[in-house]
């Protein structure tokens, strides 16, 4: 008879928790359902055909290097690509090619956080991130935020001090997943001069930054201060996320034990990719391609603005109105519950993201997340209606 086997998790094992948004993309399995959902980009951006040369031309030109092991630092003709494509004076050697953006969260957590680590996050923050920091078992604090991001007091007066003092603060400043606000230039501003002030290292993620709606987003918070920053950016959201492929931008102060934990994580992200997306990027191609983005994305937030104004009309709803990105937030009628209303919405074929995993701390049950990027303008119209349906239902079941 065969002992069982006594399988003792780890401590942080138990800070680790399923994605909300994977686990409710299961009900979008479900013949009819249109998904506002997932952050997934839309598939009709995918240059399919560009990639098809160009996974031919790296096979054929350095096949075997291509398929060999590889820097950890990443491939040097996609770092100096990235450093050329930043808005700021960036040495390539600050670049460190990572496997999609996601990754660069973990090693920044593995760097420089311990457990009960004090660390300020946006009120709502990126989900992603949460679980990224999770198994350093960090003390996640929330900065007040309003429409034009967060308010520089609040993060003043979260940093605390001492032992307790902030390792990090996490910003997402252009299309915020979840919320789609943009940090206003004043309140950039001042957010790097408090942070420089406090000794309060930026982490900022800009994986959206390139998708903007007419205007283009302030300069980044790492180009003002670039010693006092890391910079997190993926090819996902312009070329293709199955790729994988991201970097971050770091201060020698920290980039080389990010280099050592990158190492340890995967030794490199795989060459191959980093060689196709170096040959995509050639001749000026994202000048040509994200337009083409943008307008489509342009396209579909628009019908969902509208659809909600006419849906909506008449219940106590609000929403925000992103100048860019992939997603809005919305925010039900007094005493209401998005995770009760979700199953109402799913009975009629249409799924959202309850907000409530996006909190650091004590969430507003009302919020929800929509992406407007994966459905046709009609399924929009269809799903908003449906969602309106439920609301009332629900309001008028008591």
């Amino acid at each position: 008879m065969t002992t069982p086997f006594d399988w003792t998790l780890a401590t942080r094992a138990a800070k680790m928790n399923p994605s909300a948004i994977r686990e409710i993309l299961k009900l979008t399995e479900r013949p009819g359902t249109i998904s506002l959902a997932g952050g997934l980009p839309s598939p009709q951006t995918f240059p399919i055909d560009l990639f098809t040369q160009a996974c031919n031309t790296v096979m054929e030109r350095d096949g075997a290097a291509a398929l060999q092991y590889a820097a950890s630092e990443g491939y040097e003709p996609l770092r100096r690509a990235v450093a050329d494509m930043l808005p700021w004076a960036v040495d390539p050697g600050q670049v460190l090619i990572t496997t999609g953006s996601q990754q660069a969260l973990d090693l920044i957590g593995k760097v420089l956080l311990d457990k009960d680590s004090r660390m300020l996050v946006e009120t709502p923050t990126y989900l992603g991130a949460l679980q990224a920091f999770a198994p350093q078992e960090p003390i996640a604090v929330g900065v007040a935020s309003d429409d034009d991001g967060l308010l520089v007091e609040d993060f003043a007066a979260q940093v605390g001090s001492g032992v307790d003092k902030a390792r990090l603060a996490y910003v997402q400043p252009n299309f915020q997943n979840p919320t789609g606000r943009t940090l206003s230039e004043q309140r950039r501003t001042a957010l790097v001069q408090q942070a420089g002030a406090l000794g309060i290292p930026l982490i900022e993620d800009n994986p959206y930054g390139d998708l903007w709606f007419g205007t283009p987003p302030p300069a980044p918070l790492t180009a003002r201060n670039p010693d006092g920053c890391i910079y997190l950016g993926s090819f996902s959201k312009v070329l293709a996320p199955g790729l994988r492929v991201g970097f971050l931008v770091a201060p020698q102060a920290v980039y080389p034990k990010l280099l050592q934990a990158k190492q340890a994580a995967d030794l490199h992200t795989p060459g191959f990719n980093q060689r196709v997306v170096a040959e995509v990027l050639k001749d000026g191609f994202l000048e040509r391609h994200v337009p083409t983005i943008r307008a489509l994305y342009q396209h579909q937030r628009d019908t969902m603005l509208a659809a909600l104004a006419r849906d909506m009309a008449g219940l106590d709803v609000a929403w925000t109105r992103p100048a860019g990105g992939m997603f809005l937030w919305l925010r039900l009628p007094e005493g209401m519950d998005a995770q009760s209303l979700l199953p109402a919405a799913v009975a009629r074929h249409v799924a959202f993201v309850p907000g409530a995993p996006f909190y650091a701390g004590a969430a507003d049950p009302r919020t929800l997340r929509l992406s407007y990027v994966t459905a046709s303008s009609s399924e929009i119209d269809t799903a908003i209606a449906a969602l309106a349906d439920a609301i009332r239902a629900q309001q008028a079941a008591g």
